[in-house]
């Protein structure tokens, strides 16, 4: 007979870590996992592109949470529990070897998330975690000690524990359940996005990869530098999903419309990309400007920035006028592209806002409004950049409710017995 019950609402990576954990450690309580969609960890589906970034290989807890725009201290807090070796640790004692790539992320060896999807899934029949698809939540009440979970379908079920996992929502009225038992939210804007061009000529140049830009939000102290993907709607890549995270709240105030500036070839300013071509107008005087670009860009990149600077490709380097070159210069180092609005892929949208985290004990997951509530992953006003960084908080924040409920139970048993 089941002594206990826990309904963890939402089927992602923190739900199932809460729930499968909270199993292990109380074999006698019924746990069930309640997914409004029938999809179950459809994040970890898709994420790292159907591959799983499962976390990222820092393993010092200030260097990781200067990766968290919103939320990093709450996650300093909650990392001294559970963090990137732990996961580590708890995969590999499940079978699940991860390998790291030369950027920080870490991948199963087997580059395929349904390794990570199966083994979260294993564990749940291991320990008998009863999973309901289909089952959004409609109310959430307590009363006398017990919490009152009822569902669209009009089913209702009652349980000791609850935890809330079930993501970033991306309107505040989905928050309804929540807010009517006390709580508050941080209102939800998008994060991790990718920038639409207004004027199209960037887009022609699509499939092009610049492994090192420096990309800058113009009227803003934002700015990244890493790797630009040039798509057929505008830029994407890390640098600028990075940007859009720490950025997410000030782009939605300008409605997404803003300018960027791109330094092609961070190494070099205005100023001195002027004397860089000065001396290539000595050096080669007498060659082309298309043949064997000096900045290691992209052909059809570097042959863009010459048309764009009013130069025909054919010209030599000595024919260069001086205003043409000084536009030059601008272009490679201060490429100016206006923003018309941006584009989220739906499976990996992740979420700026939610729950108000000082509501939340960072230590134990639990409401501080209401005990025997839980919180994990997104549902948290906590969001990390790409690179793993959103999976490692669903796993923390889920082992620790797990952990909290499970100790909890087994201290009031103790008192109870003594």
């Amino acid at each position: 007979m089941k002594t206990k019950s826990l309904v963890v609402i939402g089927g992602g990576a923190a739900g199932f870590f809460c729930a499968i954990n909270a199993a292990r450690r109380q074999p006698e309580w019924q746990v069930i996992i309640l997914e409004k969609t029938q999809k179950l960890l459809s994040k970890v589906k898709v994420s790292g592109g159907g591959r799983c970034n499962v976390t990222h290989a820092c393993f010092s807890i200030a260097e990781m949470v200067k990766n968290y725009p919103r939320g990093a201290s709450f996650v300093k807090k909650s990392f001294h529990q559970f963090f990137t070796p732990d996961t580590i640790q708890w995969f590999l004692e499940r079978g699940v070897h991860l390998h790291t790539e030369p950027d920080g992320r870490m991948f199963p060896v087997t580059n395929d998330a349904q390794t990570i999807i199966a083994c979260l899934v294993a564990e749940a029949n291991k320990y008998q975690v009863e999973i309901r698809t289909h089952a959004e939540v409609k109310s959430l009440k307590k009363e006398s000690g017990i919490f009152t979970v009822e569902m669209q379908n009009q089913v209702i079920l009652q349980a000791d524990f609850v935890c809330v996992a079930c993501g970033g929502f991306a309107n505040a009225e989905k928050f309804n359940f929540l807010t009517a038992l006390g709580h508050h939210i941080q209102m939800p804007v998008p994060s991790l996005f990718t920038f639409n061009a207004r004027e199209k000529k960037i887009t022609s140049l699509m499939g092009i990869v610049v492994s090192q830009a420096q990309v800058k939000i113009n009227g803003t102290p934002l700015q990244q530098r890493g790797a630009i993907l040039i798509t057929h709607w505008g830029l994407s890549g890390p640098a600028i999903l990075k940007l859009s995270a720490w950025g997410a709240r000030i782009l939605a105030e300008k409605k997404y419309d803003f300018t960027i500036s791109v330094n092609w070839y961070p190494s070099l300013n205005e100023n001195t990309a002027i004397e860089k071509l000065q001396q290539l107008r000595f050096e080669r005087a007498g060659q082309k400007l298309i043949n064997k670009n000096p900045f290691d860009l992209p052909a059809r990149l570097w042959e863009f920035l010459i048309r764009e600077s009013g130069l025909d490709t054919s010209i030599r380097w000595a024919d260069v006028p001086a205003k043409r070159q000084n536009l030059l210069a601008k272009n490679i180092c201060n490429y100016a592209i206006v923003i018309r609005g941006k584009t989220t892929f739906k499976e990996e949208f992740v979420t700026a806002g939610g729950i108000d985290l000082s509501e939340v004990d960072a230590h134990t997951m639990q409401s501080k409004i209401i005990p025997g509530l839980y919180f994990a992953g997104e549902i948290l006003d906590v969001d990390g950049i790409t690179g793993g960084f959103n999976f490692q908080h669903a796993w923390t924040s889920g082992w620790i409710a797990a952990n909290s409920m499970a100790t909890f139970n087994e201290m009031k048993n103790n008192g109870s017995n003594n």
